[in-house]
C-alpha cells in the first residue's frame, strides 16, 4: 500500500512540477491578450482586483511563493521517506497547500498556443466551447460584487476542466470574442440569466 502511494504521489508531484516549468516558458512568450492597459484593467480573475501583468516581474512574488510550496511538498515526502514519521494521511495533507494555489498566480493571458490561467496553461485542443455569463444579482458567484456587476463571467470548457474570468467591458468581450472564435471554439448562447446547452467543436 505505501508502495502504491509512493507511486502515485511521485506521478502528481511530477505533474505538477511539469505543469509549473511549462507555465513558465509559456510565461515567455508574445501576448495576445491582455496587450493594452484598457483590456489589462477589463479583466479580474478576482472581483475586487484586476489581473496583474503576464510577466516575469510582475508575477514574480506568486512565482517564487508557488515553487516554495512545490519544495515544501517535496522536502515533507523526502522526511517521510527517510525517517518514516508520518502515516498515510500525510499524502493527503501533502498536497492541500498545491490543491487550493492554482490560483496564487493573479494572472490571466492568451497566447498564441492556448491560455494562461492562474498557474495553469491549457492549450487550444484542449478547449471545446467558451461562453459568456452575464454578472447581475442572479449570478450564483458574483452577483452580489458590485465592482464587476454589468459584467461578463468568461467561461472556457476544456476537457477536464473550467477557465473562468471576469470581463467587465464590452470592447474586452467583443476583443474575447473573436480571438477565441478564431482559435476554432465555438461560442454557446446565453439568454438573460438562463445558460443554453454547452456545444462543444466535436459536436458540431
Amino acid at each position: 500500500m505505501i508502495l502504491f502511494l509512493n507511486i502515485v504521489f511521485l506521478i502528481i508531484i511530477g505533474y505538477f512540477c511539469y505543469r509549473f516549468i511549462q507555465l513558465l516558458t509559456k510565461l515567455k512568450k508574445d501576448k495576445i491578450f491582455p496587450i493594452t492597459n484598457e483590456e489589462l484593467i477589463a479583466i479580474r480573475t478576482y472581483p475586487q482586483k484586476v489581473v496583474s501583468l503576464p510577466t516575469f516581474s510582475k508575477q514574480k512574488t506568486a512565482i517564487i511563493l508557488y515553487f516554495f510550496i512545490i519544495l515544501f511538498v517535496i522536502g515533507m515526502y523526502i522526511i517521510d521517506v527517510v525517517y518514516k514519521k508520518f502515516d498515510t494521511s500525510f499524502y493527503l495533507l501533502a498536497f492541500l497547500p498545491l490543491t487550493y494555489s492554482h490560483n496564487l498566480l493573479n494572472l490571466f493571458a492568451i497566447i498564441n498556443e492556448g491560455v494562461l490561467s492562474g498557474t495553469r496553461f491549457v492549450p487550444w485542443k484542449r478547449i471545446k466551447s467558451f461562453q459568456f455569463v452575464p454578472i447581475n444579482l442572479n449570478h450564483g458567484y458574483y452577483g452580489y460584487s458590485k465592482e464587476v456587476n454589468d459584467g461578463y463571467e468568461l467561461k472556457m470548457i476544456a476537457k477536464f476542466s473550467t477557465i473562468s474570468c471576469i470581463v467587465t467591458t464590452d470592447e474586452a468581450k467583443e476583443k474575447l470574442t473573436k480571438i477565441l472564435s478564431e482559435h476554432g471554439l465555438t461560442e454557446t448562447g446565453v439568454k438573460g440569466d438562463e445558460q443554453c446547452p454547452i456545444i462543444g467543436r466535436d459536436q458540431k
